[in-house]
């Protein structure tokens, strides 16, 4: 006889461990312990534990594909407002003079300031800045993408701006799809994802696509495991500083601004659009 639901067996993972669990791990310790077994014996997957969280909002809280269980976990009271923990950097406010611009850049761009994007959901800070986002080996981008950022020689895919706030706009939305990430919709598309025929047909803005929970997961799954991040704390002078960094480093998956922009990225990110507005 099954000893417990699933549900109950993520709780117990979550207090055992005693922290947030990403769906992945959860369903990897999951196969290993057996404490829950599927009727076909197949092993769970992160979708599954995906979709039994969502459906126990009074036991669990999600942020991308992190789980926490309430009142036990530091979580964010909302998906919008994450505590922001004590060892982030420190705000600091830099005036647009070239000096500290030349600053901001090489802390920005310094690769070995880079950290995988599985492992900053407690360390993006709930302040402006700016953020770039690499990705460790270009083999693992799909055709014609690979080769072109080849020719660019180097591995940056996109650098963007949080006006108000890094953990929503960057964390949230561009790594986590909660909400309208622009890098998260065109990585998605490049990944070869579609959003479902016409899900936009009755929403106002007929642009912001979005993809199904179980492919969100997906390419969560792959920027978790194929990206690396950084950011910097700023809060001034940003459509320059972001012109200045786009046109130098000609970013793969960056369109407006982007000298080098791709014909290509266009026209699959036009595609999704158009899917999601069929009838």
């Amino acid at each position: 006889m099954q000893k417990m639901t699933l549900h109950e067996a993520i709780e117990k993972l979550l207090t055992d461990f005693g922290r947030p669990m990403t769906t992945r791990e959860i369903a990897d310790e999951l196969n290993k312990n057996k404490w829950y077994q599927k009727r076909d014996k197949s092993p769970i997957d992160p979708f599954q534990i995906h979709g039994r969280t969502k459906n126990y909002p009074q036991l669990f809280d999600r942020d991308g594909s992190t789980v926490f269980l309430l009142n036990k976990q530091d979580r964010p009271t909302s998906k919008l407002t994450r505590k922001t923990p004590t060892t982030q950097r420190p705000t600091k406010t830099l005036t647009p003079n070239p000096t500290n611009v030349d600053r901001l850049e090489k802390e920005l761009m310094d690769e070995k300031l880079f950290k995988s994007a599985s492992s900053v959901d407690n360390s993006v800070p709930n302040v402006p800045g700016l953020y770039c986002i690499r990705i460790r080996n270009i083999k693992n981008l799909p055709p014609p993408f690979d080769r072109e950022l080849g020719d660019r020689n180097h591995n940056i895919i996109y650098i963007g701006i949080a006006s108000k706030n890094l953990h929503r706009r960057f964390l949230n939305q561009e790594l986590r799809a909660n909400g309208h990430g622009t890098f998260f919709r065109s990585i998605g598309a490049v990944l070869g994802f579609r959003p479902p025929k016409g899900s936009l047909t009755d929403k106002k803005n007929k642009k912001n696509y979005k993809f199904s929970d179980r492919d969100e997961l997906k390419i969560i799954e792959w920027i978790n495991d194929n990206l690396k991040v950084n950011w910097v704390v700023h809060n001034d002078n940003f459509d320059t500083i972001e012109l200045t960094l786009i046109q130098k480093y000609r970013p793969l998956l960056n369109l407006a601004k982007n000298p080098s922009a791709l014909r290509t990225l266009s026209d699959l990110r036009a595609e999704c659009v158009r899917i999601a507005n069929e009838n």
